[in-house]
Order: C-alpha cells, then structure tokens, then sequence
C-alpha cells in the first residue's frame, strides 16, 4: 500500500490487490459511483496516470471549454481527469473528488445538513444523473449522484 501526491499536488492512494481487492460494489446507493481529478495541470496529469497506472485512457472532451480524459474507454471507464486550471483557485493543487450514489440527491442534501454537514453546490441536473456537492463536519467534500 502507498500514499502520494501526484505532480499536481493530488494525494492518492493505491495499493497492490490480495485479498482486498477493492470495491465490492459501486454504482448504487451509498457506494461510490465514479472518482475525479481536478487536475491543475490537465496534460501532466493525464501523462501521469497513463504512465503510473498503465492507464488506457479515452479523450471524451478536448475543446477550450472541456477537456476531459477518461481512464479506459467509456463504457469501461471509472474515473476521469478534468482540466480544472481555470476553475481551480490560483495557486491550488490538484485533487480527487469521489461520487457517492444516492436515491435520491435532494432528500440527501437534506440529512447531510441535518447532521452537520454543509452544501458546497447546491443540486443541478446532469445527463448523468442529478447531482450536488455537499462537505461534512470535517470539511471533506464530495458529490452526490442519484443512481
């Protein structure tokens, strides 16, 4: 198992599957759904993972106003690297965002403010489900998807 920061400051972590290999069940209700890089330097970082991880990444998005990677092709994909330059604060490193699916995101948003946490993005709708950012107690954030 290791923990490290990739070249935009990302930290992540990965581990060499034995017995634990991983998820055992994604893409549903309270499990995760699908993982993000805000990547303060797209090319880099795409560079990076391919090279790391063996990555055998699909471009879903290469205009000004989206680039985007995928890390296989798309109906097998389960993660994604954003150019995020221009939306991340100046200065700002890299980093992994994970999706949570719910059943319903609203109704979500509602108990995490109910047990402390905070809405980050209030709920918008997506061709991939509704979704919303919302932070715990502790400041962690992440995004609800509907599933």
């Amino acid at each position: 198992m290791a923990v490290f920061a990739d070249p935009g400051g990302a930290v992540a972590g990965a581990w060499q599957p034995e017995a634990h290999q991983g998820f055992g069940v994604s893409a549903e209700a309270g499990a995760p759904c699908w993982v993000e890089l805000l990547a303060a330097d797209y090319d880099t970082a795409v560079s990076f993972y391919t090279s790391a991880f063996g990555w055998k990444t699909e471009t879903m998005s290469d205009t000004e106003g989206l680039r985007y990677t995928l890390n296989s092709p798309y109906k097998d994909s389960t993660a994604g690297i954003l150019d995020a330059a221009a939306t991340l604060p100046a200065g700002a490193a890299s980093r992994w965002l994970i999706y949570l699916g719910v059943t319903g995101t609203d109704d979500a948003l509602r108990q995490v403010q109910e047990l402390g946490g905070t809405v980050a993005r209030p709920a918008w709708d997506s061709p991939f489900g509704r979704l919303a950012q919302v932070a715990d107690p502790t400041g962690a954030v992440i995004t609800l998807i509907s599933v």
